[in-house]
């Protein structure tokens, strides 16, 4: 293949030359970027104002196609980011009305946006709304959440939630099939004190309920669990016939985990040792196992020694 050899004059045209087509290139990008446009995007609703007294439902989707003028420039980031293009709709003519014209709202909605950024046609123009009654009731907050602590601790109480409940209001036969309104979901590690933080409910996914308040306070009881050694009195359930039974041993012992700070605080008394006649006179168990059937919240049993005990039936 043969290799074009070019003088240094010819050099330096070429060099010029591309560098004026790169440059008018440049030029000719800038001036179209720079030209104003008509261009559509998809805006997702966002209502405000909603009406007190009525219950609604949007019998449309919660986006809508918009015209935009605006320049090559912002069209171009109009496609790069289009998850945050909202536009807030005022309601309070749902009081009287069951639709919104948008085009009635221009004015406003373009006094959110950037001057060179206007609206000037939304589709479809009109948003239409069904309307129910209208229900208000209180439910109880149920925390989501997951929680890894350091080794040896864990929680060692109730999780406490204030408020405990919310006022959640909308539609009677919307309303009336919630139980409880979840929280975002708390997600912890390498847990070894108490927690205590903010957190927000979980938003709804219908415009046409809402919640108060929008946030509560968790608190979580942490402490460091240690091993604990009771004895227990094994008591006898199911004697139904009232023979005389004797069982050995008469006491268990009974290894469990507890807090620190309520370790001296456990005793005997605060639990409770079964075993059941009836598997013996209903299936032929030659031993009884026992089981703990009482204890305090937040205690783990680790062993029961012995598991199963003897027994003696005198009719």
């Amino acid at each position: 293949m043969a290799i074009i050899k070019l003088s240094a004059t010819e050099r330096r045209r070429a060099s010029a030359f591309i560098t004026c087509l790169v440059l008018a290139l440049c030029a000719w990008i800038v001036v179209t970027l720079s030209t104003t446009y008509n261009y559509n995007v998809r805006e997702i609703l966002a209502f405000k104002n909603a009406p007190l007294k009525r219950a609604f439902h949007s019998l449309q989707s919660d986006t809508v196609s918009v015209t935009v003028k605006g320049s090559g420039w912002q069209m171009l980031l109009s496609k790069i980011n289009e998850q945050n293009h909202i536009i807030k709709v005022d309601l309070s003519k749902l009081d009287s009305e069951a639709y919104v014209v948008l085009s009635a709202q221009l004015a406003e909605i373009n006094s959110e946006k950037a001057l060179d950024n206007q609206i000037t046609a939304i589709t479809p123009d009109t948003l239409y709304f069904d309307f129910t009654n209208r229900s208000v009731r209180r439910v109880p907050v149920q925390l989501v959440k997951s929680v890894k602590y350091q080794q040896q601790y864990t929680q060692s109480g109730d999780v406490v939630i204030k408020p405990a409940y919310v006022t959640i209001s909308g539609p009677s036969n919307r309303i009336d099939k919630i139980k409880y309104w979840r929280t975002d979901s708390l997600s912890l590690k390498n847990i070894g004190e108490n927690v205590s933080t903010q957190i927000n409910l979980e938003a709804s996914a219908e415009g046409n309920i809402s919640i108060y308040p929008k946030t509560v306070q968790v608190n979580i009881p942490v402490d460091e669990f240690t091993e604990k050694t009771l004895e227990l009195p094994v008591k006898l359930v199911g004697n139904v016939d009232f023979f005389n039974v004797k069982v050995f041993p008469q006491k268990v012992k009974v290894t469990i985990t507890t807090s620190l700070n309520r370790y001296t605080e456990l005793d005997e008394d605060l639990f409770e040792a079964q075993a059941d006649l009836n598997l013996w006179r209903v299936y032929g168990y030659n031993t009884l196992p026992v089981k703990v059937t009482r204890l305090p919240a937040y205690c783990k049993i680790v062993n029961v020694e012995p598991r199963n005990i003897d027994f003696i039936v005198k009719k």
